[in-house]
């Protein structure tokens, strides 16, 4: 593997960013890739970009977008007013998938958070991926809360 490259994602990248989101069976039914975006992906995009507890991540190599997350550092009344990393929208290419990709992803979110000073990473995983489950639980994240979600449209 090249060297890889862990840098805030770009409007240019946005295209590339769509499709990785939609690339795999829960995206399909959910994402809308193709050009012209759908108005809404580039309003997410410049919120992110705008946001200074949010950071749109995405690793590469030789020019090639090969994984991507979101971080949201949010601060915390418990645990004496602690900051808490939440990770969401992970993705790996999927010809890269398998490669070792979304651990060099986590490795890097992890000491980001450290950085911030964080003292819990979170994620949430959709129960139909139980790959990403076995995958995050290898990384050492444990399943101790149970999550929720309210629809709201």
């Amino acid at each position: 593997m090249n060297t890889l490259n862990f840098r805030q994602a770009k409007s240019d990248d946005l295209v590339a960013l769509v499709e990785m989101l939609a690339d795999d069976d829960l995206g399909q039914a959910r994402e809308s890739p193709g050009t012209p975006l759908e108005n809404g992906y580039a309003s997410a995009f410049a919120a992110i970009e705008n946001d200074p507890n949010n950071e749109l991540i995405v690793c590469e190599s030789e020019g090639e977008l090969l994984g991507m997350l979101q971080i949201t550092f949010i601060p915390y009344l418990t645990y004496i007013g602690s900051w808490r990393a939440l990770i969401e929208g992970v993705r790996v290419s999927s010809s890269q998938r398998g490669a070792g990709i979304g651990g060099k992803l986590f490795e890097w979110a992890i000491e980001r958070a450290k950085e911030k000073g964080c003292v819990i990473v979170q994620l949430t995983s959709d129960k139909k991926r139980p790959d990403a489950i076995r995958f995050y639980e290898k990384l050492g994240f444990k399943a101790s809360h149970e999550g929720m979600k309210l629809w709201l449209n």
